[in-house]
């Protein structure tokens, strides 16, 4: 499960529209599982990928940041801010292990495997390998950047991936950017269901 934090949530620092509905999705795909992880965004106040923290830089503009194309953002889920939080209404009782992202000031890391230039790992990987998992299920926050990311990567380590679409939203900072990354999904082999395919299978 992909950041389902509050201030992706309608309201939040940066509201995915519509992220509070894939929540009730993420509660039902639980139950079809007896292996649940959850990746939590927790950045510093000072992350360079806030454009407060950029002077002369908007929302939404795009900078080299050492070498990597970067996305200026609202600041959001500063860490141990309530925006922070998974969700209340997100059945927490079957995770087996949170990991946090984007904790490198220098550095945004939208998948939850790998910061955004593959420079460190979160561990994911091979925390799912040393429990004998080689297939992974995403849902989650937001389809065109961290669930995107996490898909290509999860793919690229060598698990079986898909991608439940019914339990993902998008940001669209484009018009299209989230068919876009669905085409970029598959074409990199990821398999695209809905959670009513998943809970049938």
């Amino acid at each position: 499960m992909v950041d389902l934090q509050y201030d992706f949530m309608p309201g939040g620092a940066l509201a995915v529209s519509e992220g509070n509905l894939v929540v009730p999705v993420a509660n039902r795909l639980q139950e079809r599982f007896d292996f649940v992880v959850a990746s939590q965004d927790w950045h510093p106040s000072d992350h360079r990928s806030f454009a407060a923290n950029n002077p002369g830089c908007e929302i939404g503009d795009v900078v080299d940041l050492d070498g990597i194309g970067q996305v200026m953002w609202p600041v959001h889920c500063v860490q141990e801010s309530r925006g922070a939080r998974l969700v209340e209404s997100l059945d927490q009782s079957r995770i087996r292990r949170v990991f946090q992202k984007g904790t490198n000031i220098a550095i945004d890391s939208y998948s939850t495997f790998f910061d955004n230039g593959h420079r460190q790992s979160t561990g994911l990987a091979d925390y799912l390998r040393s429990n004998g998992i080689d297939e992974v299920f995403l849902a989650g926050l937001a389809t065109d950047y961290c669930v995107k990311f996490s898909a290509l990567d999860a793919s690229r380590s060598g698990f079986r991936t898909t991608l439940v679409q019914d339990g993902c939203r998008g940001v669209e900072l484009e018009p299209g950017d989230v068919g876009r990354a669905l085409d970029e999904m598959r074409r990199a082999g990821v398999q695209l269901l809905t959670s009513r395919e998943v809970l049938a299978g």
